[in-house]
């Protein structure tokens, strides 16, 4: 599919674009079925409903198809442990995936209980299997996309929505990331770094997983087992996957440290994105 350069208001094509799975009348209907049965007694944790033992439900108007299609395209293209999506469809502007349940912990909790060679056995798979992802080859032209070449989503990211994209090149990409803004001899001296450094970026879009928080890799005991929360996923630039993890919420803040141990620093970056952090900020 060809790309074109994205603006805040290609959001809005984002549903069409994103696929259900197995979205068969009867499936819709056990699921709907369950959740209002089931709901009463089992909250929601952050989205996600459990059914059963071995099957769940995230669902909700932030929800997207897309982390539905990214997930089986990570299942397809690796062994990075994925939950298996069953189906999923979209209703009254909420999407709903029906998954295999995995059964782990966030490595982020106990982190500190592990023993240093329990942490060094995990960090290290993380960091296999970042590697191969790295090895999916983009598709030919690609630019800052989804998965299946369409916008991308990230409620971190500053604007009026948060599907954004796609853009035909990284440098599109970093002008979105900074409301449009160029070059000008009246910027601020940290500003005209900024876009220097953005516009100096000549790395190939990477699969990219874009939150790769302790919170999103479970564990059990020394294994991991699943990676999950595809939803910010899809072909960024190099740095994206390492100043997104390095860049964490207070409840993660130990995990700047284990960082640079599964992925490659990149200083650089980092600092511009700091820069832009700061003048143009999250959410």
């Amino acid at each position: 599919m060809p790309l074109t350069v994205g603006s805040e208001k290609e959001g809005s094509a984002y549903a069409a674009q994103s696929r259900p799975i197995n979205d068969t009348t009867f499936n819709r209907y056990l699921t709907l079925l369950a959740i209002k049965l089931l709901k009463p007694f089992r909250k929601p944790n952050d989205g996600i409903l459990f059914l059963s033992q071995k099957i769940c439900v995230k669902y909700g108007t932030d929800v997207t198809l897309g982390e539905a299609s990214t997930m089986q395209f990570v299942a397809k293209h690796t062994s990075v442990p994925v939950p298996r999506v069953y189906c999923a469809f979209a209703k009254h502007n909420r999407a709903y995936i029906v998954m295999e349940r995995i059964h782990g912990e966030p490595v982020g909790a106990g982190w500190f209980k592990r023993s240093e060679g329990s942490r060094t056995k995990i960090l290290n798979q993380l960091k296999n299997m970042i590697e191969e992802m790295r090895r999916i080859t983009p598709p030919e032209g690609i630019g800052v996309a989804h998965v299946d070449g369409g916008p991308l989503y990230d409620f971190r990211l500053p604007g009026t929505s948060n599907h954004f994209g796609p853009f035909r090149t990284i440098q599109d990409f970093h002008r979105h990331l900074r409301g449009g803004l160029e070059a000008h001899p009246d910027h601020k001296p940290e500003i005209s770094e900024l876009i220097f450094k953005q516009d100096n970026v000549r790395s190939r879009p990477v699969f990219t997983h874009g939150d790769l928080s302790s919170l999103n890799v479970l564990a059990s005991g020394d294994e991991v087992v699943g990676i999950v929360d595809w939803e910010t996923a899809g072909w960024y630039p190099s740095y994206w996957e390492y100043t997104t993890a390095w860049n964490v919420n207070p409840q993660n803040q130990f995990w700047q440290k284990e960082v640079d141990k599964f992925l490659h620093p990149v200083p650089i970056e980092l600092e511009m994105e700091k820069i832009r952090l700061e003048y143009f900020g999250d959410v």
